[in-house]
């Protein structure tokens, strides 16, 4: 028995992780095709036709709904005795390259994108106490060493101005250091202490954690020194929180949330949802693939398009294979995917037993 299948434009790639053959993880399978995702070479999956994939379209020719995977798993499995007989020959006419825009369903945000206009009147960038928390930020290092170190440091210049779109880029500016760059020994030994400060004091952790139930990491969690640098970032973020606790003794500051920043670190994206119309969702992006092939050079893929024919062969008795056309032509199945995508119908069933 023979069944030909004509198909157009069949998408010879894969965008998810995982195997179609397998039951789905609780999650989904993970989109893979994404710009960032295909930065690295694994992601950018071909596909061909397979044993499976001639499976399941005889599955499908018949009128079952269920994945492959699901179907075989039924007892009562049609092709049960019949899928050891099953052969086929992927006759591509055409085959092309194609840049093809995917729209990214995940949900996944944006990074850079614009996210709305600016509300400037956020409690935290209007209050009364924006300004000293904010300047924390413009303080250099010596002096924010000594505002780690002494809860009464008094000698912060309040911001003339609260401009939030200045913070990504002044946090920008902290660049890790090198211990041996420490030239001056008393700061050096002040740093140690402040470190020391934040890293052993558990009063002061244990109010971090009050007034800030949903931070993920305490002071005393972060490794502020580490492969002999002390890492700038975190000692600023760090101070910022620091100084929200101790602003809150004077300012009614019981609701702040310090969205974007970690003890540890800080995230523009999340950071800008606050005083913005929210992180924007990433609409899709262009099936491409750019990789260094050594002796080519770089080497961009596309998405891969084939038309052709698919013959499928199975080696069945005459009187089995008519009763097989015959479930095909009720099933009445005019045209399915072959693969992902395209266009592809049965145009002729020969029933006569293969030579």
């Amino acid at each position: 028995m023979k069944i030909e299948i004509e198909y157009e434009a069949s998408w010879r790639n894969s965008f998810l992780d995982g195997d179609n053959n397998e039951a789905l993880p609780k999650k989904g399978r993970k989109f893979i095709g994404s710009i960032t995702a295909l930065k690295k070479s694994e992601n950018y999956i071909k596909r061909d036709v397979t044993h499976n994939t001639v499976m399941g379209i005889l599955n499908r020719l018949i009128g079952e709904q269920r994945k492959l995977y699901q179907a075989r798993e039924d007892e009562n499995y049609f092709f049960k005795l019949i899928e050891p007989l099953v052969t086929f020959r992927d006759d591509i006419k055409v085959e092309n390259s194609e840049l093809v825009y995917l729209r990214n369903m995940s949900g996944n945000f944006d990074p850079s994108s614009f996210v709305g206009s600016v509300n400037i009147n956020h409690p935290l960038f209007s209050s009364d106490y924006s300004k000293e928390l904010w300047s924390i930020l413009d303080l250099d290092l010596n002096e924010l060493i000594h505002f780690v170190l002494n809860e009464n440091y008094n000698e912060i210049v309040k911001q003339e101005e609260v401009d939030p779109l200045l913070f990504e880029e002044k946090i920008s500016y902290f660049k890790d250091i090198k211990i041996s760059n420490f030239d001056d020994e008393v700061l050096y030994e002040n740093m140690l202490k402040a470190l020391k400060y934040l890293n052993n004091d558990m009063p002061i952790n244990e109010r971090l954690r009050t007034q800030f139930p949903k931070v993920r990491k305490l002071f005393s969690e972060i490794e502020y020194m580490k492969n002999d640098k002390l890492i700038v970032r975190a000692l600023y973020c760090s101070a910022l929180y620091l100084q929200a606790m101790r602003l809150s003794e004077k300012y009614r500051m019981k609701d702040i949330h310090l969205k974007g920043f970690s003890v540890n670190g800080f995230t523009p994206k999340d950071f800008k949802s606050l005083f913005t119309g929210g992180k924007k969702i990433v609409y899709g992006n262009p099936y491409i693939a750019k990789t260094f092939v050594e002796g080519e050079g770089q080497v961009t893929s596309m998405l891969t398009k084939a038309s052709g024919v698919l013959e499928i062969t199975i080696d069945i008795p005459r009187y089995e294979a008519k009763a097989l056309k015959k479930l095909i032509e009720n099933a009445g199945v005019s045209s399915f995917y072959l693969g992902k995508k395209g266009l592809a119908y049965v145009t002729n069933i020969d029933t006569r037993e293969v030579k």
